[in-house]
C-alpha cells in the first residue's frame, strides 16, 4: 500500500503543477476568445497595445513579487515608480540635466525609497501594509513637492534626447518591428528568475516567507534579506518610471495611485501567495499580460475601459481562493505526514 507521505507528495506536486498551469491557460483562452468575439482584436495595433500597457506594470508586478515571497506588500510601487518618474522629467526639462543623467536619477529615486521602505519593515517592524501605504503618500507628495504641481514631459523620438524611447518602443527596420520593451522586460523577469531561484538571496526570500522565525533560527539574516527585497522593489519600480516616460512621454503630478494594484494582482493572478513563501517571476509575467489582454479586449466588445478593472477584480478574487484551496490542502497533508 501507498505511504501516506508518497500521498502526500504526490497530491502536493499535482497541486503546484496545477496553479502552474491555471495562469498561461487562462493568457491564452482569453487571447483566443476576444479574437474570435471581438473586433480587429488579432491587429498588429491591439498586439502593441497589449505589449505598451504591460511594460511599466511588468516591471513593477516583479519588484512586488519579491516582497510578496516575504510575506510583505508594497502599496507604494505605483506612485513611487511615477514620483520618480516626474522628478527625473523635471531635472531634464526644468533643470536642464543631461538625459543619461535624468533617467539615472528616475532609477536612484525609486531605489531609495525601497531602501526607505525596506528601513521601516525590517528595521523598525512596522507592519508592511501601513509603511508602504504611508510611502505611497509621501511620495505623491515629493513628486507633486518637487515638479512644483507641473506634468513632466519627456522628448519625443525624433527629438534631442528622446534616444531612451527606442529601448522601450518598438523600432522599425525595413518594415519589420522589433518589441524592444518586451526584449526589455523579459531580460529583466529572466534576471529576476535567476535571483529568486539560484543564489543565496533568492533562498533566503522564499525562507523567510515559508517561516521568519525558522529562518532566524537557522541563522539568516531576516534583517538583510527583507530590506533587500524592498530594495528590489523600488529598483524594478525605477524601471518602470522610465519605461512610461519612454511609452507616454509626459508623467503628471501625484500619479500613480492604483498602479500598485495591477501589479500586485498581477503577481496574485500569476501564483504569487499573499501568505508568502511561493512565487514565480514568470508566472507574475503571465497575470500582467492577462490584465493587459483583458485591458485591450473588452474596448473591442464595445465595453468601456472600467469593465477590465471588473473582471480584473474577479480574476484577482479567484486566484486568491485558489490560493487557500492550496494552503488548506498543504495544511493537510502536512497534518496527516506529521
Amino acid at each position: 500500500m501507498e505511504s501516506i507521505e508518497n500521498k502526500g507528495l504526490k497530491s502536493n506536486l499535482k497541486g503546484v503543477g496545477l496553479q502552474k498551469f491555471l495562469a498561461p491557460a487562462a493568457l491564452v483562452i482569453l487571447y483566443v476568445f476576444f479574437g474570435i468575439f471581438g473586433r480587429n482584436f488579432f491587429s498588429y495595433s491591439t498586439l502593441v497595445n497589449i505589449l505598451d500597457s504591460s511594460y511599466y506594470i511588468g516591471f513593477a508586478a516583479i519588484g512586488v513579487t519579491f516582497v510578496i515571497i516575504t510575506g510583505g506588500i508594497d502599496l507604494s510601487v505605483g506612485t513611487v515608480m511615477m514620483c520618480a518618474a516626474i522628478i527625473g522629467g523635471t531635472a531634464y526639462k526644468t533643470w536642464h540635466w543631461p538625459m543619461w543623467a535624468s533617467l539615472a536619477l528616475i532609477m536612484l529615486v525609486a531605489t531609495l525609497f525601497g531602501v526607505f521602505n525596506g528601513v521601516m519593515v525590517s528595521r523598525l517592524k512596522l507592519p508592511p501594509f501601513i509603511a508602504t501605504l504611508g510611502t505611497m503618500m509621501i511620495s505623491m507628495g515629493v513628486g507633486s513637492i518637487v515638479s512644483n504641481v507641473r506634468s513632466a514631459t519627456f522628448p519625443t523620438r525624433s527629438t534631442t534626447g528622446g534616444w531612451f524611447k527606442n529601448i522601450f518602443k518598438f523600432i522599425d527596420n525595413g518594415g519589420n518591428s522589433l518589441p524592444t520593451g518586451a526584449i526589455v522586460l523579459f531580460a529583466v523577469a529572466f534576471i529576476a528568475f535567476i535571483v529568486l531561484t539560484k543564489t543565496k538571496m533568492g533562498r533566503y526570500i522564499f525562507a523567510i516567507g515559508s517561516n521568519k522565525e525558522a529562518a532566524r533560527l537557522s541563522g539568516v539574516n531576516v534583517k538583510k534579506w527583507e530590506m533587500m527585497a524592498y530594495i528590489v522593489s523600488g529598483f524594478c519600480a525605477g524601471i518602470g518610471g522610465v519605461a512610461f516616460a519612454a511609452v507616454y512621454t509626459t508623467v503628471m503630478p501625484a500619479q500613480g495611485q492604483g498602479f500598485e494594484l495591477f501589479a500586485i494582482a498581477g503577481a496574485v493572478i500569476g501564483g504569487t501567495s499573499l501568505s508568502g513563501g511561493i512565487g514565480s517571476v514568470w508566472g507574475t509575467l503571465i497575470g500582467v499580460y492577462i490584465m493587459s489582454v483583458l485591458r485591450a479586449g473588452l474596448p473591442s466588445m464595445d465595453l468601456q475601459s472600467h469593465y477590465q478593472t471588473f473582471f480584473t477584480g474577479i480574476v484577482v478574487i479567484g486566484a486568491v481562493l485558489l490560493d487557500i484551496y492550496r494552503n488548506k490542502k498543504a495544511a493537510q497533508i502536512k497534518k496527516h505526514t506529521i
